[in-house]
């Protein structure tokens, strides 16, 4: 059957990918020769309720380069695909698409029935990913598809795995091990999802904000000399003060306030640092400490120290030993709980004076008065600064008012507010202002784990790409803090920690339930809290059973206090951050913690491809993660990549409008192209652009080599012929060259490939297909096709071809495989094809006189374009000379020279007026041009271009040799204005060649 006229991707693709998940041919295996290596890598499991994004695109179409190269070579591959359950997001999307269909909200269902609710949601949205990335064309083994929660309790039938379990075996046994523990520390609190996030889930906003500057009285009414100095030390201002001044953007959080704080060289707080002041709107006095953290250059020099509610005051308040009160409850309001204000503040003042306390006791206090408590934090604000202002507390200045009908002066102070941009912390998904909050957390001492994840990389046993990634991975795993490893959400692994009463002094303390128990099930628990219990020598044996809350637990074992029998337990509300389960991907989805084949066979992975962005928060996870588990680096090779950008280096963002969504580019233009964009923009370590412009170009690519081929079956190529590793014996010049070239491209991409360098293997593709073969060999081919060589030819252009489809088939896999199916008897699909190991097979004669023929051939069309000689004129040649050897190449290829370069007559001799000169090897032409242009017109065409193309590359020069545009300018902006300065360089470069060549003219 024909081929049809075009590659048609709509239909081809569908029919395609339809072909390859019937015959599995992504197996664990496939292809695999007898006892071949393996090669491995773990798909970042996007999100189960996502879509495929341009980030995704780029990041799957290079595992799937890999992974369809390391198949074609034998390889035993295994490229295991999955989604992440995703704890946040999927738990929002739940409660939307609840909300939209008129459901009871969760609280009001309870946590049972609407996990069952999100695994509904989980099962109509996993198709959509993993449907999209099948449709870009990924090649994974779709059997093994796993996921984050299988095997999770309440998961249905068809979840089932043990991906649950080995995510609750480590946390225990980490516990275990003293590497997990619960504390409180300060987090980035979303109030809308009521949890903790991480901080990849925090976007920084800048917005437009204010600088309240509020006054700090002295206790007892003290003062003291309030001096500033110049730069030289001498005085230019003083006066007698009885506050401090402290500027802030939070003034609601003033009510937390435990000190404020100055620079030990601030010398105009020395005399006041050590004395107490008074915490406006509150009955409270603060002390005036010392810390290196306040910049005296900045504001007033002095910090009010809120160590539950600023990440920086809290290290401040830790150093310092303050007691630190959180003001907020889980929505972001100010608190409304605990004991009345007056009592609160009395312990406090208790608590100031050097009375024991431990943290517990200090975050249960509520020091919001009365009048703010349970109003929401944006509210309390404004409230907080009236009552400041109506207490005379504001900083002020004098301003001049002109009445409008006496037009009298008058004075009045208002106090200093100041306008001000600041970067404002927000969910990524719930896009509310996001609060730090001092709570209860569950963390990773991962100070104890860290040392392994160094060394694996400073030994080489994991190799980081690019090096500049290493860089980022030590300074982030040598500084690092806890990892809360907690969320406050009810979809996730849940924490295997139950909470049952103490035992002080052989008795029970039914009234707080602070002893834990960490199991992997109930049963295993109440078994701990027997033992536990037994060996306290308690005056009852108990019986154990499991309340949904603490508060159940609470009620239930206050009835029961006075007699012996059951008590109750309750189990830890909270579960586990998806970073932690993610982390543990490699050997999760291997079938860890048993000892699987495909664990013995493909753990460590060989490659993770993942972006820069989420080195710390997954990448260095994972390396601590598996060599505390099972002591052993999680793969070989980290190839880091980062943002997909637009084309001209700006981040892809909806308000810019310059989002692209890469379903819309595979509707438009194909799945091949691209592909094969992602790869050529590959560069490693750079900036990914990706310029719609440049697939239509790959589109024209693939068309390119579509073409070639229905050449190739009108001239009869395709009949009789099956695949062939070896190339045919060749007698003719433009065969014995093209054979050599082909074997030249498939060493070079091999030599990329295992280099990670995509950008240079679809270079290397581009320039062989379109340019040698399709350009070059097509047109060589036609003369031959009607001599004595045509069988030869037609053998060694199904050879190419078949070697051109098996090169581009990891880059551009649809339309290759559609190829394949049209072109000859193939044993394999070729996905399953063998890669081509050709070795060495140049011929130095073919190569040197195809070199001539093909330098010379352009370098006649490049002259011609460099001074506008009309396309379809055809032109004289006059041959200056010539070795033996270009003259015999010229002689055997006169006929095609001629009409590839629109060559009319050929003569030998000197050149003529009027001419320009080119060269090829071993030879020198002219190019009369009397009546085919006017130089002089040509010639001030040109000057006035390069005069213009000097006045803009005079301008970015200037702009790129200002310090202040390198420094404040966006890097997209620098980049942008580089590669405007490049283009224009590189064009002016080839205008004056061509005013080089028209000023030979005289």
């Amino acid at each position: 059957m024909p081929m049809e006229k075009t590659f048609n991707p709509a239909e081809a693709e569908a029919r395609i990918s339809k072909l390859w998940l019937d015959a599995k041919v992504g197996a664990a295996g496939a292809n695999a020769k007898p006892g071949a290596e393996a090669f491995s890598i773990m798909i970042p499991p996007p999100n189960v309720t996502g879509s495929l994004h341009m980030g995704h695109a780029f990041n799957n179409t290079l595992q799937d380069i890999l992974i369809r190269w390391h198949r074609m070579q034998g390889h035993d591959t295994l490229w295991q695909p999955g989604t992440d359950h995703a704890g946040i997001a999927t738990q929002m999307v739940t409660e939307r698409e609840m909300a939209k269909a008129g459901n009871m909200t969760r609280r009001e269902m309870g946590r049972e029935a609407f996990t069952l609710k999100v695994w509904e949601q989980k099962k109509a949205s996993r198709g959509t990913i993993i449907g999209q990335l099948q449709r870009l064309g990924a090649s994974c083994d779709w059997d093994r598809e796993a996921f984050t929660m299988s095997g999770a309790p309440g998961a249905p039938a068809g979840e089932e795995g043990n991906f649950h379990d080995a995510v609750i075996k480590v946390f225990v046994d980490m516990y275990n091990k003293g590497l997990i523990y619960r504390g409180k520390r300060l987090v980035n609190w979303d109030p809308h999802f009521e949890t903790a996030i991480s901080d990849l889930e925090v976007e920084n906003i800048e917005v437009k904000g204010h600088m309240w500057h509020f006054k700090y009285r002295l206790a007892g009414g003290e003062t003291y000399e309030y001096v500033e100095k110049d730069a030289e030390g001498a005085v230019t201002f003083r006066e007698t003060r009885d506050y401090i001044s402290i500027a802030t953007t939070r003034p609601e959080t003033m009510l937390g306030d435990g000190a404020v704080a100055v620079h030990p060289s601030d010398e105009r707080y020395a005399p006041i640092v050590g004395k107490m002041v008074h915490l406006p709107l509150c009955d409270r006095l603060i002390p005036i400490i010392t810390d290196e953290y306040p910049d005296p250059t900045f504001g007033s020099g002095a910090v009010k120290i809120t160590g539950a509610h600023d990440f920086n005051d809290y290290q401040v308040a830790k150093r310092a030993g303050l007691p630190m009160y959180r003001l907020m409850d889980t929505q972001g309001k100010m608190r409304a709980d605990g004991a009345a204000y007056d009592v609160c503040v009395a312990r406090a003042r208790e608590i100031a004076a050097g009375s024991p306390t431990d943290e517990n006791e200090v975050d249960a206090l509520n020091l919001v008065p009365e009048k703010y408590r349970g109003l929401d934090r944006f509210e309390a604000r404004k409230l907080v600064i009236a009552d400041i202002n109506a207490a005379g507390l504001a900083v002020t200045v004098m301003v001049s008012e002109i009445d409008e009908e006496t037009h009298s002066e008058h004075l009045r102070l208002v106090p200093v507010v100041e306008d001000k941009l600041i970067m404002q912390p927000h969910g990524d998904r719930s896009k509310v202002v996001i609060e730090p909050m001092l709570t209860d957390q569950w963390f990773v001492d991962t100070a104890k784990i860290v040392e392994p994840a160094l060394e694996a990389v400073r030994s080489g046993r994991t190799r980081i790409m690019p090096e500049s990634g290493e860089k980022t991975y030590f300074h982030w795993l040598e500084n690092i803090e806890p990892w809360c490893i907690s969320r406050q959400l009810w979809w996730g692994h849940q924490i295997p920690v139950w909470y049952g009463p103490d035992v002080i002094d052989k008795k029970f303390d039914l009234s707080n339930l602070s002893k834990a128990f960490c199991a992997a099930t109930a049963e295993e628990a109440f078994e701990q809290a027997a033992n536990y219990y037994e060996e306290c020598d308690a005056e009852y044996g108990p019986f154990f059973f499991e309340c949904n809350d603490k508060q159940e637990a609470l009620d239930f074992n206050s009835r029961i206090a006075d007699h012996r029998g059951t008590f109750a337990l309750y189990r830890d509300p909270d579960v586990l951050d998806t970073w932690f389960s993610s982390g543990l991907w490699p050997i999760g989805t291997l079938g860890w913690p048993e000892q699987t084949p495909e664990l013995q066979k493909y753990f460590p992975t060989s490659v993770l491809v993942t972006g820069a962005d989420i080195i710390f928060f997954w990448v260095a996870r994972m390396m601590m993660m598996q060599l505390a588990v099972v002591e052993d680096i999680p793969f070989h090779t980290v190839y880091l990549h980062g943002l997909v950008r637009d084309a001209k280096g700006k981040k892809m963002s909806k308000s810019l409008g310059n989002v692209v969504d890469p379903l819309e580019v595979i509707d438009e233009y194909g799945a091949d192209a691209l592909r094969f964009a992602n790869a050529a923009m590959a560069s490693l370590g750079g900036v990914l652009k990706f310029d719609p412009q440049r697939i239509a170009g790959y589109r024209n690519f693939g068309t390119k080599l579509w073409n070639a081929c229905r050449f190739a079956e009108m001239n009869q190529v395709w009949e009789g012929h099956a695949t062939q590793s070896a190339p045919p014996t060749a007698k003719a010049t433009a065969n014995r060259w093209i054979i050599g070239e082909t074997a030249r491209a498939a060493a070079e991409v091999q030599q990329a490939l295992s280099e990670f360098r995509f950008d240079f293997a679809a270079d290397t593709l581009y320039k062989f297909v379109w340019g040698k073969v399709c350009d070059w060999y097509v047109e060589f081919a036609k003369p031959l096709f009607d001599g004595e060589d045509a069988a030869e030819t037609r053998q060694t252009m199904a050879w190419v071809l078949d070697q051109s489809m098996i090169l581009l088939h990891p880059f551009m896999p649809f339309l290759t495989e559609d190829l394949w199916g049209n072109t000859g008897s193939r044993a394999k699909l070729l996905v399953h094809t063998d890669w081509p190991v050709l070795g060495d097979l140049s011929d130095a004669k073919a190569d040197a006189e195809m070199g001539f023929v093909t330098d010379l051939i352009d370098e006649i069309r490049s002259a011609r374009a460099q001074v506008h000689v009309p396309a379809g004129l055809k032109i004289d040649l006059v041959a200056m000379s010539l070795s033996d050897e270009a003259r015999a190449a010229w002689t055997r290829n006169e006929a095609l020279i001629k009409r590839l370069a629109r060559v009319e007559g050929f003569t030998e001799g000197a050149a003529p007026k009027g001419s320009i000169t080119l060269g090829a090897p071993g030879a020198s032409f002219a190019i009369p041009l009397a009546g085919l242009i006017d130089i002089a017109e040509e010639k001030a065409r040109l000057k006035k271009s390069l005069e213009k193309l000097a006045k803009e590359i005079g301008g970015l020069k200037g702009r790129l040799n200002n310090p202040n545009f390198a420094a404040s300018a966006p890097e997209d902006v620098v980049e942008e204005a580089k590669a405007n300065l490049a283009a224009r360089e590189d064009e002016a470069g080839k205008l004056e060649a061509a005013m080089k060549r028209l000023a030979e003219l005289g």
